[in-house]
């Protein structure tokens, strides 16, 4: 048996773009658990009913924010999984280990939702994302190093344009739990506007273009 097929025994790439695909969606659906109706029991339901609903609004917009984040690292895993062509059991663990980053997030929403101006909530939401973030920089790393899981003729230079848009995330939420000791305000306007770095086109995209 040769090298490149002791890679490939166990579980393979479409098993695990398989499972990291079921837990992204199960992640994305648990995360609305968040919002609950509120139930008004009194005779003056429009007025209480309209208090209960911007008293949610937190939830909503870490909802929304987080919904997106989590849509960043799903497009971010697939392509990390473009360049790889063989697994093993450590990237086996580090996508698992990415899957419980990506796990948690639904939790650390809920808690930012409900304690938005909280410094230890921001820290503990920006945490998350980190994790998140280097975990998948990790997967990278793991199957490009010395081209371990990818094809040898792959583009260096596109990967290495991958590797510096990934670690911008986590560099700007570590940005984010220090100005929290600051001002939360502060942190949670990162939060919302660092997913829009990763929607909009980046030198990568037009590199693929090309």
């Amino acid at each position: 048996m040769s090298k490149e097929d002791i890679s490939t025994v166990g579980l393979g790439r479409n098993r695990i773009e398989a499972l990291t695909d079921g837990i992204f969606a199960t992640v994305m659906t648990v995360l609305v658990l968040s919002l609950s109706v509120p139930v008004i029991s009194t005779v003056n339901l429009p007025s209480e009913l309209a208090v209960d609903l911007e008293s949610l609004l937190p939830n909503i917009v870490s909802y929304v924010i987080s919904f997106i984040v989590i849509g960043v690292y799903w497009v971010g895993h697939h392509a990390v999984f473009h360049f790889v062509k063989r697994t093993n059991r450590p990237l086996i663990w580090l996508n698992i280990l990415f899957l419980l980053c990506v796990g948690i997030i639904p939790f650390s929403t809920a808690l930012i939702g409900k304690y938005p101006f909280q410094q230890i909530t921001t820290t503990i939401y920006g945490a998350n994302l980190i994790a998140a973030g280097l975990s998948l920089y990790a997967l990278l790393w793991y199957s490009n190093s010395n081209n371990r899981l990818v094809d040898k003729q792959h583009d260096r230079q596109l990967v290495n344009l991958a590797r510096r848009r990934i670690l911008v995330g986590p560099l700007v939420y570590l940005v984010a739990i220090i100005l929290s000791f600051i001002d939360t305000r502060i942190s949670l306007i990162i939060y919302a506007i660092t997913p829009i770095y990763y929607i909009l086109p980046g030198k990568i995209d037009l590199h693929w273009s090309r």
